[in-house]
């Protein structure tokens, strides 16, 4: 079987778009190509057909070899509630809640399921581009490692290291990793990828020797900064900083509270494409801007612990006096839960058992409980008449007065809710913002505006090729076809 691993020198170095780069590279050349992680950790993921979950940077890589994504993709994705405890995923489905530590000492039981899915994905592929997490040097996770060496090992696949030269400290970076392999992981090492240079990159000539000097690896290219991965979806939350931008009076101004454990934050990036919108990410320690044209509450993949977050902050009378000034607030899955009056969680299934004050904007009330709702659906959002499609990513039910006001009729089932003033709204539907036409009337509700020429999935196609063509231009790729044992 032909595959490739891509592992970074550190989180960030830009793993999932070198991966999603190669994955449309090589398709674009002909070749079957299939993405895989056996292990993520992001509380941004994606619905496949069948109704689990993987991450959305897989998602992305699997738009990229244009298929649909699959469970297999991702095998393992460990969804972070608290600093020290995440729901493990397997297979798609919700497995159980581990905290770290518990966590590596499953590798027995993981690594078989992780290296089946690879086996199904080789199978019926040319080539499988592998994406790796945070990096292979750290070696104090090295003994319960199912996502780096410790997968591309038992695998024997191929390893191409990726060091971020943003940063600083890129030669470093990589002749340390290099330094803390051991053996059998050095000979499974192909060679390195200096990403996100910008200059001329004649500069680095001397660099790439020293590496070179240091490890015996050969360099695949050295990438240059690609400024259009703004216009591809993102899975950390790291990633979140790149949606500010500066402000006049006659955008749209948008203020989203940044919460601590945001999920599914890609319903941000259609908005973000608009030229006209300015998303203002309110960190903790921030007042939401009293102009703001929309507060726009996000998922969590902690509702309450989140609700604690928000009134820590002070962010509820911010919103409360927003409203009073007329201004519209809209809740999106654990967002519009948030907007109800109570949150309760009685078999603590994100964290401890109990029940938190939402913000009493929605006369409904959410219990977390039962199994999770995942699944793909088209809607009509009841204000408009407009189709509208997206993905339901949940666990628990809403209920209340106000849900006989629903935002959407999902079908004969109504989803979401409206204030009787019409102020707040709330839905379970994530991935909404993707549709022009919605999105166009949405925001010209907010404010008058021309119409917008924003094309955004058309948009993610575009990048996916130029990103594509990035990589043909900067890299070796027949080179790294040929490590990666492609015929």
């Amino acid at each position: 079987m032909a595959a490739i691993m891509i592992q970074g020198t550190s989180s960030d170095a830009g793993k999932s778009l070198v991966a999603a780069g190669l994955c449309r590279a090589f398709t674009n050349r002909g070749r079957t190509v299939r993405p895989f992680k056996p292990q993520n950790m992001s509380n941004n993921a994606a619905v496949t057909p069948c109704g689990g979950e993987i991450g959305r940077a897989q998602a992305l890589q699997a738009r990229a070899c244009r298929i649909t994504p699959d469970i297999n993709m991702n095998p393992i994705l460990l969804k972070p509630q608290t600093d020290t405890g995440s729901q493990l995923i397997v297979r798609g489905k919700v497995d159980r809640n581990t905290t770290a530590r518990d966590y590596y000492k499953l590798k027995d039981e993981l690594l078989p399921v992780a290296v089946d899915s690879f086996d199904r994905l080789a199978n019926n592929a040319d080539l499988v581009v592998v994406e790796g997490a945070g990096s292979p040097a750290e070696v104090n996770l090295r003994q319960g490692d199912i996502a780096n060496m410790g997968f591309a090992v038992p695998t024997q696949t191929p390893v191409i290291l990726v060091a971020d030269i943003e940063r600083g400290g890129v030669i470093a970076n990589l002749v340390g990793t290099w330094h803390l392999l051991d053996a059998e992981e050095r000979a499974l090492t192909a060679g390195y990828i200096i990403n996100k240079f910008r200059g001329d990159p004649s500069l680095f000539d001397d660099g790439l020797k020293r590496i070179s000097q240091e490890t015996g690896l050969r360099s695949f290219g050295v990438l240059p900064w690609f400024d259009d991965a703004r216009h591809l979806p993102a899975e950390d939350a790291l990633a979140l900083g790149r949606y500010d931008k500066t402000h006049d009076d006659s955008q749209i101004r948008i203020a989203i509270p940044v919460f601590s454990r945001v999920a599914n934050f890609d319903d941000l990036d259609p908005l973000a494409a608009e030229p006209d919108v300015s998303l203002v990410m309110v960190q903790p320690g921030e007042t939401i801007p009293n102009d703001a044209d929309l507060i726009l509450l996000t998922g969590s993949k902690s509702t309450r612990g989140d609700l604690s977050l928000l009134y820590e902050q002070g962010w509820d009378i911010d919103i409360r006096a927003h409203v009073r000034r007329g201004g519209p607030v809209l809740g999106l899955c654990a967002g519009y839960q948030m907007l109800g009056r109570k949150v309760s969680d009685p078999d603590g299934i994100e964290s401890a058992p109990g029940e938190s004050d939402g913000l009493r904007l929605l006369d409904v009330e959410t219990r977390l409980s039962g199994q999770k709702t995942l699944r793909s659906v088209g809607a009509i959002e009841v204000r408009s008449g407009l189709s509208v499609s997206g993905y339901e990513m949940h666990i628990g039910d809403t209920d209340g007065p106000d849900t006989a006001r629903p935002m959407l009729m999902v079908g004969e089932r109504a989803d979401g809710a409206l204030s009787p003033n019409g102020l707040v709204s709330g839905c379970y539907l994530h991935g909404l913002f993707a549709d022009d036409t919605f999105r166009d009337d949405f925001l010209t509700r907010l404010k008058s505006r021309e119409p917008s020429h924003v094309r955004y999935e058309q948009q993610v196609e575009q990048t996916l090729d130029a990103l594509a063509e990035h990589c043909e231009k900067h890299m070796d790729l027949d080179g790294i076809s040929k490590a990666a044992g492609v015929a």
